[in-house]
C-alpha cells in the first residue's frame, strides 16, 4: 500500500490539528478547519493518508479567477519522501480544472524547503508583508504564479505529477512503522463485536494503540447446554451491549464526539448475534454522524497479528481457526485475500467441543482437552488424519470426531476406563498434524516468509509450537497473537476497520449482517 491523496473530511480535523501543532508556532484550531470545510466549492482541501495515519494536507481558497494556497503541511517525521510535491501537484491540478488565472501564497522566509518547492512549481517572489507572523514578528514572503492560464497550470502540474506519483508509491516501500509515529488522538475508532457468544467493544487509536478492550462472555449461560444456543446469545448481546460500549469509552477516556469512526463485525457468525451489534453500531453512527465500517470477523483475527506485532506485513499465509471456521488464506497484500482451503464440515473448535461433550467435560471443550493433552501420550491412539494427503488445502474433521466418539463408546461398552489424557493428546495430535502439514505446504508454494495464526484455537499451545517448529525448518516466521487477542474481541475488529477506513470503505444505514460473509 502506498500513501494516497483524497479530499479532507471532518473526521480528519483532529489529525490535521495535530500536524499543525507539530509544524507551526501558531497552529490553526479545529474550528478553523471545520469552518473551511463548510465553505463549499470555494475551498478545496486534500489530505495525504497512509496506513500510519494522516501525514499531510493542503488547502486552496478560490476567489473569482484567483486562488490562494491557504496551507500546505507534512508531518515532520514523514518529510523528505515527496509528499509535499504530491500535495502541491494536486492543488495545481485543481487550479487548472477550475480555470484560475493566478495562485498566491505567503511563506516564512526562513522556510527554505517550502520556498524551493514553490519556486520549482513556477511561483516567484513578488514582495513581503512586514511583521506578518505575530509569534515572531517575521515578515511573510509573498509568492505568485503570475498570469496562469489553464494551459500553463496544466504544464506546471504535469512537471510535478510524475514526481508526485512516484513519491506516493515509494512512500510505503521506504517507510516502516518505526519511521512514522502515531499521532496523539489520531484516528480513534470504537469497534463492536457480537458474532457469537462474546459481547465486546474496544477503542483503538491510529490502528494499533488499544485504549480499551472490554469483553462480556456468555460461557456460563451456554455451558449448561453443551454449546452456544443462538437465541440465548442474541438476548444476552441485547442485554450487555450498552454497558460494554459505555465501559469501553470510559476506560479509554474518550467520548463519542472525539471518535473518528464506528466499526462493527458484519459477518460471518450467528445471524441473530450479528444483528444486535450491527443495529447498535448503525444507531451510534446515525446519532453521531460518524462513518460506519463493516468488518469481516476473520479479517479481524488476521489483524490481531498486526496488533501484536506491527512489523507483520504481506505477503503472508494465515491459518484462521476458531469455533466455527478453519481457513487457510494467502494474503499477497492487505485487503487481497485468497482462500486456499477451508473446512468441509466441522471446524477445529467445533470438533474439540463435540469430543469434550462426548466425554462429559463441558463447554467450551478446547481449553479442557488441551490441558488434559499436556499430560497424555499423543501416540497412544492412532486416530485418522483426514485429508492429510488430499492434494488440496481443505480440511475435514467430522470423520475424526466420529472415530473418537466411536472409540469412547467401544471402550465404555467393554467396561474399560478411558485414559482421558491419552485420548485428548491423541485427538489433538490428529487435528494438529493435518493443519501443520497443509500450513507448511501452503507457505512453501506461495513463497512467503511470514505465516500468521489467528482465531480462538490459536490459543492452543501444542498447535503454536508444532507450527513454529515446522515453519522454522522452512525459514518461515510464525506470528501468533497473545491469548487475549485469539478469542473474539473488538480490538482486532478496530484494527481491521482502521485499514478499511483508510481505503474509504464504509457501509450505510441499509447495511445488514451477513452470517456467511467470506474473506476471499
Amino acid at each position: 500500500m502506498s500513501a494516497r491523496l483524497r479530499p479532507m473530511l471532518e473526521g480528519d480535523v483532529v489529525r490535521a490539528v495535530a500536524i499543525e501543532r507539530a509544524c507551526f508556532p501558531t497552529p490553526w484550531t479545529s474550528g478553523m478547519f471545520v469552518d473551511e470545510l463548510v465553505q463549499g466549492a470555494s475551498r478545496q482541501w486534500f489530505v495525504a493518508d497512509s496506513p500510519w495515519g494522516l501525514v499531510g494536507y493542503a488547502g486552496l481558497m478560490e476567489a473569482d479567477t484567483e486562488g490562494h494556497i491557504m496551507n500546505l503541511a507534512v508531518r515532520p517525521d514523514a518529510r523528505g519522501r515527496g509528499l509535499g510535491t504530491a500535495l502541491l501537484s494536486r492543488l495545481l491540478d485543481v487550479a487548472a480544472e477550475r480555470g484560475l488565472r493566478k495562485l498566491t501564497l505567503e511563506v516564512r522566509p526562513s522556510n527554505v524547503e517550502a520556498i524551493e518547492l514553490y519556486r520549482k512549481a513556477g511561483f516567484r517572489d513578488v514582495g513581503r508583508r512586514p511583521g506578518y507572523y505575530s509569534d515572531s514578528g517575521e515578515d511573510a514572503l509573498i509568492m505568485w504564479t503570475g498570469d496562469l492560464s489553464a494551459h500553463d497550470a496544466r504544464t506546471i502540474a504535469s512537471t510535478l505529477a510524475e514526481r508526485a506519483s512516484r513519491a506516493l508509491e515509494r512512500f510505503h516501500l521506504e517507510t516502516s512503522r518505526a519511521d512514522i509515529e502515531p499521532q496523539t488522538h489520531d484516528g480513534l475508532i470504537l469497534a463492536i463485536e457480537t458474532s457469537c457468544d462474546e459481547t465486546a467493544a474496544a477503542v483503538l487509536r491510529d490502528g494499533r494503540d488499544v485504549l480499551s478492550s472490554v469483553v462480556a462472555s456468555q460461557v456460563d449461560f451456554h455451558s449448561r447446554f453443551g454449546g452456544v444456543v443462538p437465541e440465548i446469545a442474541s438476548r444476552k448481546h441485547t442485554e450487555a451491549i450498552v454497558g460494554v460500549v459505555d465501559e469501553a469509552l470510559e476506560t479509554a477516556g474518550v467520548t463519542l464526539q472525539e471518535l473518528s469512526a464506528i466499526a462493527v463485525t458484519q459477518g460471518p457468525g450467528l445471524v441473530g448475534a450479528l444483528v444486535v451489534g450491527v443495529a447498535y453500531a448503525k444507531g451510534l453512527a446515525a446519532a453521531t454522524g460518524l462513518p460506519l465500517v463493516g468488518v469481516n470477523h476473520l479479517e479481524g483475527h488476521l489483524f490481531a497479528n498486526v496488533l501484536a506485532d506491527p512489523t507483520v506485513t504481506p505477503p503472508l499465509v494465515a491459518l484462521l481457526v476458531s469455533g466455527g471456521h478453519t481457513s487457510l488464506v494467502h494474503v499477497p497484500d492487505w485487503g487481497d485475500y485468497h482462500t486456499l482451503g477451508s473446512t468441509l464440515d466441522d471446524a477445529a473448535g467445533e470438533a474439540f467441543d463435540k469430543v469434550a461433550k462426548a466425554l462429559g467435560l463441558g463447554y467450551p471443550g478446547g481449553p479442557v482437552l488441551s490441558k488434559l493433552a499436556m499430560e497424555g501420550d499423543p501416540a497412544a491412539i492412532r486416530f485418522p488424519r483426514a485429508m492429510m494427503h488430499s492434494g488440496d488445502y481443505d480440511f475435514s474433521l467430522s470423520g475424526l470426531k466420529t472415530a473418537v466418539i466411536t472409540h469412547i463408546e467401544a471402550e465404555r461398552a467393554a467396561g474399560r476406563e478411558i485414559d482421558l489424557a491419552d485420548l485428548a493428546a491423541s485427538f489433538q495430535a490428529a487435528v494438529i498434524d493435518v493443519q501443520v502439514a497443509k500450513a507448511v505446504r501452503a507457505a512453501k508454494e506461495c513463497g512467503v516468509t511470514t505465516f500468521c495464526l489467528g482465531g480462538g484455537v490459536a490459543a492452543n499451545l501444542a498447535l503454536r509450537e508444532a507450527l513454529r517448529e515446522a515453519l522454522a525448518a522452512e525459514g518461515v516466521r510464525l506470528s501468533v497473537p497473545p491469548f487475549e487477542l485469539c478469542t473474539d474481541n473488538a480490538a482486532m475488529i478496530a484494527a481491521a476497520a482502521h485499514f478499511r477506513l483508510w481505503r474509504g470503505e464504509t457501509i450505510g444505514p441499509s447495511a445488514e449482517a451477513v452470517p456467511n460473509l467470506r474473506i476471499g
